[in-house]
């Protein structure tokens, strides 16, 4: 007691369990065990999700099998978003996460992932529609009227093409509050933290 050891001290086997995508741990469709014929392999290797936060871009490079790279965005402010009624696409700020149908926490997070329903800026839609069909949409209801001085710089073909554009249009009442308040409710359709990180 009190007397140094000159021997080194074994230390436990440090061993890093990979995240795996193959079917060797699975049980059966009948519910049966799989035997496991093998151990883990790189080719089946999967990684980390990306958890993708708003934030000012950052992404991040990958190396993958053949020296080949992919890109892991760690921080999103933008994205494409496309108005799929009127077949327009444009890109927008990312302003919040306001509801994920399968957790709580990555709405607290502010996690962007497929699914997500999230706030966006509305400018772009907002000018895109009034050049369309020449209608200024998302008005507050006690703003004054403001003059259009617009009018009599148009061709009169350009008036004829806004006439019969809005002889089709329609816009939903709900969407046009969310016009007033500048931020449009959007659902996310791809993988952010992969297609949105090129």
């Amino acid at each position: 007691s009190g007397i140094p050891c000159s021997r080194p001290r074994l230390l436990p086997h440090r061993c890093t369990m990979g995240i795996g995508r193959d079917k060797e741990h699975k049980r059966r469709a009948t519910g049966g065990k799989r035997i496991a014929i093998r151990k883990k392999r790189k080719y089946n290797m999967g990684r980390p999700a990306a958890m993708t936060k708003i934030g000012e871009k950052r992404v991040h490079a990958v190396r993958c099998r053949g020296g080949n790279l992919k890109y892991r965005a760690m921080r999103l402010d933008t994205g494409n978003f496309s108005w799929g009624s009127e077949v327009s696409t444009s890109r927008t700020r990312v302003l919040d996460v306001v509801y994920n149908a399968s957790n709580n926490e990555l709405v607290r997070t502010k996690t962007l992932v497929k699914g997500a329903i999230i706030l966006i800026d509305a400018s772009p839609y907002k000018t895109w529609y009034q050049n369309h069909y020449g209608v200024e949409i998302g008005k507050k209801k006690n703003a004054k009227a403001s003059k259009e001085t617009d009018e009599a710089k148009k061709s009169h073909h350009v008036l004829r093409k806004l006439k019969n554009r809005q002889a089709t249009r329609t816009l939903d009442q709900r969407l046009d509050d969310q016009f007033a308040g500048g931020r449009l409710l959007a659902c996310i359709t791809s993988r952010p933290g992969l297609d949105w990180a090129r």
